[in-house]
């Protein structure tokens, strides 16, 4: 009984400094010293939460930079997504993250990497083929990743001048503003918070 109950009150002093305190203690610290971060790193425009820094956004309008391809479509859908079908089924079936898994030799990779060159293309004239990012034409592994390249952003640059009337010099100085480096110096690569970026062209096209 004596090593029961020792057993017994162990368990309920973990329980309370494990369970309890520790949580609260982490929560706590997230809460005053990192509170944007603890809370989803939310970016509000004119008072209006509009979404993550960590995640990215499908961006279809001419006048702002597009993001990274995304296997999941950035968990995007509208009313008719949520109908069943003839099926039964319907087409959205929540929040996921991921990619597609599909190996170089897939044709419907193939088909898909094919069709994106020929719609940048078309939206950004006198750009190459072979000029064009491969991060622009290929999905991150987790399919939300709301970086770029610095040089697929300014790849766009032109583009997006001529659709919003802003200058390519200063199209440029909002690129470099949210431009990240290398994390510690040496982790990762150079990257581009596109979400960040099109919120600053927005104020501008706004005033």
């Amino acid at each position: 009984m004596k090593t029961m109950t020792k057993a017994i009150r162990l368990s309920i002093v973990l329980i309370v400094i494990c369970g309890l305190i520790y949580p609260l203690f982490i929560t706590g610290i997230g809460q005053v010293f990192f509170n944007n971060k603890a809370n989803g790193s939310i970016i509000k425009y004119k008072g209006k939460e509009v979404g993550s820094a960590l995640l990215g956004q499908d961006f279809t309008d001419k006048r702002f930079f597009r993001g990274r391809v995304s296997a999941v479509n950035y968990n995007t859908y509208t009313k008719e997504d949520l109908k069943p079908g003839k099926d039964g089924k319907v087409a959205y079936t929540g929040v996921a993250s991921g990619s597609q898994n599909l190996a170089p030799s897939n044709k419907d990779l193939a088909k898909r990497v094919k069709n994106d060159i020929a719609d940048f293309l078309k939206t950004h004239p006198g750009v190459k083929k072979e000029d064009i990012p491969t991060d622009l034409l290929t999905s991150s592994a987790s399919g939300l990743d709301p970086d770029i390249s610095p040089k697929a952003a300014e790849i766009q640059i032109p583009a997006v001048s001529k659709a919003t009337g802003i200058s390519e010099s200063k199209l440029g100085e909002i690129v470099k503003e949210y431009t990240s480096n290398k994390t510690f110096g040496f982790l990762g690569e150079p990257r581009v918070n596109v979400l960040k970026v099109n919120l600053e062209v927005a104020t501008i096209l706004n005033k």
